[in-house]
């Protein structure tokens, strides 16, 4: 968010922290790799020959989905790498001394 001062900006950063363990990184990483794209491909595939609903809605909702757990993804890994970065570096300055 950004306020204002004549001359002056100021921006206030929000930080949000998302961690995951391995096991539920990877198995969201799966879902939305695998999982949610095969099972909608198969609906929407079916839906087609079969004349069922919603396939339109049902592939809009799953790109929508799987590029919100994908964002959740990508934030949860750069959180990751720049904890490991920081840790490296802090060992780094601890064995200099």
């Amino acid at each position: 968010m950004l306020g204002t001062i004549p001359g002056k900006v100021f921006k206030r950063r929000i930080s949000m922290s998302i961690k995951l363990t391995n096991k539920y990184y990877d198995t969201i990483k799966w879902l939305v790799l695998v999982v949610i794209p095969a099972a909608t491909t198969a609906y929407v595939g079916l839906a087609s020959i079969w004349g069922w609903p919603f396939s339109e809605e049902i592939a809009k909702t799953s790109a929508v989905l799987c590029a919100f757990l994908g964002a959740i993804l990508g934030i949860s890994n750069l959180q990751y790498k720049s904890e490991q970065n920081q840790e490296v570096n802090a060992d780094e300055r601890t064995e200099g001394n």
